[in-house]
């Protein structure tokens, strides 16, 4: 019988089938000290390359090294693929030439006198070519990007700063993308605030809701031990000056640095934190350096809400119930909202009294129709928002909502399309549970009339009130859509309303302020 032989692969060959490998033995990277070292994965770093998908969405801390990833693997795939295209893009000209020439001295510094790897043919500023047809490119945004062309890999570095429309660019490059399974396109960015296409993109996408996957990766990342540790060495000789030679133990920590201990900071990575909040503000901080992706949105305005009980609340939300937990409780006209708006944290229990509140917008895919609903004890229940739903239709929604949590206590926004809403609710549905705000006639008659009438006074009492109970902890929010547009409602020039740009809504929070005004009411009326 003939013994099949297997020719055995070589150390070398090993080494190129496996990215980790590939990175550690022949790539070279410039350290802090500016020596040239090989290219070992931190940890987060080592996480993502066996995590990552075909569509990848990094929010991120600085300087923990993603981009580098992506130029080693660009390096690797042009290597092993021949005639293959790489694209990177960068937010201007000058960020572009940094990535550039650290990718060309990682090509420049392959050991081509003892391996055969392809030889380098072109290397201008824009494009380095090889000898086996693979090239890779980089570029400045342009909302043309890719058209004509097809690339394994695409990095977006720093999309967050792009000054363009950042929803076309993605259109162009994404469609650019080559249609096999190896290929790949990774977003990283630190943060720019919520009015941009990235920011939606990125919580759209870490709620599970597109085709990317999402990652984060703070401050307190392990990465930071090795990156800033000149930095952490620093910082400790700081606090020790100032604190007669002792270093920070848990009991100088206020209650943010306890949380933050808590969630893994090291003293000294708190020690650290203290020495860079000695010049700059905490929210710029937040920014560079986030514990957690809601922190990094934060807005530089003037913020309405606490945003550090914001964060701790964020951290310690319920999940909703899931589809399969509710299809043998809820009415069949409720089932089919969840995963399309509805999400219920807790099913309504006997002889418990539940308010809700209500925002109604026109259902024609701008604002949202929202309802927050909390029982007697102040606890959020359900809220739902949805900008495809329409007036008749959520007046059936709230209809069954609250005759199903105990024929609920419902104040609804009388504004705009709230009063239509309202005639449905009282005359198609017979809802009779409905808040009621006075008026009085022109002879001095006291009056009640349905709903709750928003003007610039009655908003500023709405949000205060709901600010007061929301920080003494009076209420308990489980939802996280609504705790993320807290983080964006803002007071600019006296008015309050959400941080402006295209998506960004606070329809939730005046649904839940509507909730705080129904128990304040008082009123039972079935």
């Amino acid at each position: 019988m003939a013994v099949e032989t297997v020719k055995k692969k070589s150390k070398f060959d090993l080494v190129m089938e496996d990215f980790t490998l590939f990175s550690r033995n022949f790539i070279k990277i410039v350290d802090n000290l500016g020596d040239l070292i090989p290219f070992v994965f931190n940890q987060e770093q080592a996480e993502f390359v066996k995590s990552m998908g075909k569509f990848n969405i990094i929010a991120k801390s600085r300087q923990i090294g993603f981009s580098t990833i992506s130029l080693s693997y660009c390096i690797w795939r042009a290597l092993i693929r021949p005639n293959s295209s790489y694209m990177i893009v960068s937010q201007d000209n000058k960020q572009v030439s940094v990535l550039f020439g650290r990718l060309k001295l990682m090509n420049d510094n392959l050991p081509r006198d003892k391996y055969k790897f392809p030889e380098t043919v072109r290397d201008n500023r824009d494009e380095l070519v090889l000898s086996n047809g693979s090239r890779i490119q980089v570029s400045p945004p342009n909302v043309n990007l890719g058209r004509g062309s097809t690339y394994e890999f695409i990095l977006l570095s720093e999309l967050s700063f792009y000054d363009l429309d950042q929803s076309k660019l993605l259109t162009s490059v994404t469609q650019a993308l080559a249609k096999n399974p190896d290929s790949k396109i990774v977003i990283e960015s630190t943060s720019n605030g919520t009015n941009n296409h990235y920011y939606e993109l990125f919580m759209k996408s870490w709620k599970g809701k597109t085709n990317y996957k999402a990652f984060f990766y703070g401050w307190l990342s392990a990465a930071y031990k090795n990156q800033f540790k000149y930095e952490w060495d620093i910082a400790e000789e700081w606090y020790k000056a100032s604190n007669k030679g002792q270093r920070l133990s848990t009991k100088d920590l206020t209650e943010e640095e306890k949380r933050i201990h808590d969630s893994g900071g090291s003293l000294r990575a708190l020690m650290w934190r203290q020495w860079k909040l000695s010049t700059m503000k905490l929210i710029d901080f937040q920014t560079e350096f986030p514990s957690f992706p809601e922190e990094s949105f934060k807005t530089s305005g003037r913020n309405v809400f606490d945003q550090g009980k914001i964060l701790e609340r964020l951290e310690n939300v319920l999940p909703p119930m899931s589809k399969d937990e509710l299809k043998t409780e809820l009415p069949e006209q409720l089932l089919k909202y969840i995963g399309k708006g509805l999400n219920i944290y807790h099913l309504p229990r006997s002889n418990v009294k539940y308010y809700g509140g209500s925002d109604v917008a026109s259902g024609a895919l701008g604002d949202s129709s929202s309802l927050s609903l909390m029982d007697s004890e102040g606890k959020q229940v359900l809220a739902f928002a949805s900008n495809k739903i329409s007036v008749y239709e959520f007046a059936e929604f709230l209809n069954i909502c609250g005759r199903f949590y105990n024929y609920a206590f419902l104040a609804v926004e009388k504004n705009s399309y709230g009063l239509p809403c309202l005639q449905r609710l009282r005359e198609d549905y017979h809802y009779m549970n409905l808040y009621k705000h006075k008026t009085f006639d022109q002879k001095g008659n006291k009056k009640f009339a349905l709903g709750w009438l928003t003007s610039e006074s009655s908003k500023s009492i709405l949000i205060s009130d709901f600010k007061e109970n929301f920080e003494k902890g009076i209420i308990l929010i489980e939802d996280k859509d609504t705790l993320q547009q807290m983080t964006i409602f803002v007071e600019n020039n006296g008015k309050m309303g959400n941080k402006k740009g295209a998506g960004l809504h606070d329809d939730l929070i005046i649904s839940h302020s509507l909730c705080v005004q129904a128990m304040k009411n008082n009123k039972w009326y079935v």
